[in-house]
């Protein structure tokens, strides 16, 4: 009785569905979008004074593809969890909204391919390796081996979203620079804050699909901690990146004191856990590293006309 009386709810959301909204959703355009950011940020590190725009737009194209397909991917073999949390129940697969549920493995698998080959045919290797190397991170590293597993599923699959950094650079002078690499540790630096943040907020969304978002799922106190030490360790990769000499100083004090705000909006966790604290650190934790890419992309017009050095 139970599933005919769900029917009706089911049948309306289906005849809601639009295909071409469906695949746009399945593509976490949001992520997508920021992904593509990060790699601007690293295209403009490795090389501020001198841009190739046809090649940071087929790194933006490629890169986005590929971002599209692995998130698409990250759906379909989500859709079991995915269905069991309030927050993601009504996505496209959940939802039956494309069916069957494999169109979204198929055209996930062909947009990946398409950017890791895009980007190693029209830049170069490295920077085809990088793209690769984000999406088996996201893809099999994290979706697949460690989000069900260990806690420290977030931390590792970090790595996913510091690939583009690595991968800008490559398309700016391929290579990996040290600048890159440091904007990269501080990307990676960045998921933990970010989704231990929300973590906080849905610790029993979490908790009912046995998803060990949290460093300790059953230690709220040492969680918080967590997100407090994670957000502190933005301030010295920032000085990092000054370190290499790739940003001008008033870039660097941005980024810094970027990092700072972060550590105030989430120290109260430090002392106690309330949804207020743990939502304004996931609010801001978006808007940061947009931040930090808008710096970096003003960064080069700052050391052409500027006259700052760029360094420590």
């Amino acid at each position: 009785m139970a599933a005919t009386a769900d029917r009706p709810a089911v049948e309306t959301v289906r005849n809601r569905s639009n295909v071409p909204r469906d695949v746009f959703e399945l593509a976490k355009p949001g992520i997508t979008a920021l992904i593509c950011l990060v790699a601007v940020g690293g295209f403009l590190l490795a090389d501020p004074r001198s841009v190739n725009l046809l090649r940071l737009g087929i790194l933006v194209a490629s890169g986005g593809a590929a971002a599209a397909g692995a998130a698409m991917l990250n759906h379909y073999l989500d859709r079991d969890v995915d269905g069991r949390m309030k927050r993601t129940r009504h996505r496209p697969l959940p939802d039956e909204r494309i069916a069957p549920s494999e169109l979204a493995a198929v055209l996930g698998l062909g947009l990946l391919a398409a950017g890791i080959g895009t980007a190693t045919a029209f830049l170069n290797p490295l920077t085809g390796l990088s793209v690769f190397l984000g999406g088996l991170t996201y893809v099999v590293v994290y979706t697949l081996w460690l989000k069900r597993r260990s806690s420290w599923n977030i931390v590792i699959g970090g790595f996913a979203g510091s690939a583009p950094a690595l991968a800008g650079s490559a398309a700016a002078v391929g290579t990996w620079t040290t600048g890159a690499l440091a904007f990269a540790l501080l990307v990676f630096l960045w998921t933990p804050p970010h989704f231990w943040s929300l973590a906080l907020l849905l610790k029993d969304d979490y908790a009912r699909a046995e998803l060990p978002m949290l460093p300790r799922m059953d230690d709220l106190a040492f969680s918080g901690k967590a997100v407090v030490v994670s957000a502190a360790l933005l301030v010295p990769a920032a000085l990092l990146i000054g370190w290499t000499g790739a940003v001008a100083w008033p870039v660097l004090l941005v980024l810094v004191a970027l990092g700072l705000l972060f550590v105030g909006l989430t120290l109260p966790l430090w002392s106690q856990v309330t949804p207020r604290v743990a939502r304004r650190g996931f609010i801001y934790s978006g808007p940061y590293l947009l931040f930090v890419i808008l710096a970096l992309v003003a960064n080069a017009p700052i050391l052409l006309w500027g006259g700052f050095a760029g360094g420590l």
